[in-house]
């Protein structure tokens, strides 16, 4: 029976303590090679702040942090990403968002796909980016986590 680890496991009671949810999730699932992650966004994953309020600069910048961070806790690193999906809430910010993921990204070549949205979970989200990413070929599946 195959495994899945689950990086970062969360509740969204925690996340979201304004709205009335109760979702257990994570930010990052490994199975079969392959790590997928949730949408990332301008948001400190250890306190849970936004940040970059306003800055869709900075908030773009934060989400490919927390992306290269979760992709290093899963065994894999931001030159396996296979693939990219931009969610803005403004197509105005489509060449700030892509010049921040330009640098990050740079000579991966991975496919992406860009969404004009009309909101995120928090109205003070300007832009979220999801990944998935292949394994290192140097790396084992990680033992952290939770296996199911």
């Amino acid at each position: 029976m195959p495994t899945h680890t689950r990086i970062r496991p969360f509740n969204t009671r925690e996340t979201y303590p304004e709205q009335n949810l109760d979702n257990d999730l994570c930010q990052a699932v490994v199975a079969g090679g392959v790590v997928y992650l949730r949408g990332q966004i301008g948001q400190d994953l250890e306190t849970r702040e936004s940040v970059g309020i306003g800055d869709v600069t900075a908030q773009a910048e934060k989400a490919m942090a927390n992306i290269a961070m979760l992709l290093e806790e899963a065994g894999s690193s931001l030159q396996n990403i296979v693939k990219v999906v931009v969610y803005l809430t403004d197509p105005r910010y489509r060449e700030p968002v892509y010049q921040v993921m330009g640098r990050w990204l740079s000579g991966v070549f991975p496919v992406s796909t860009g969404l004009v949205v009309s909101a995120l979970a928090r109205p003070e989200w300007l832009v979220e980016i999801d990944a998935i990413a292949v394994l290192s070929s140097a790396s084992p599946a990680p033992s952290t986590g939770e296996e199911v």
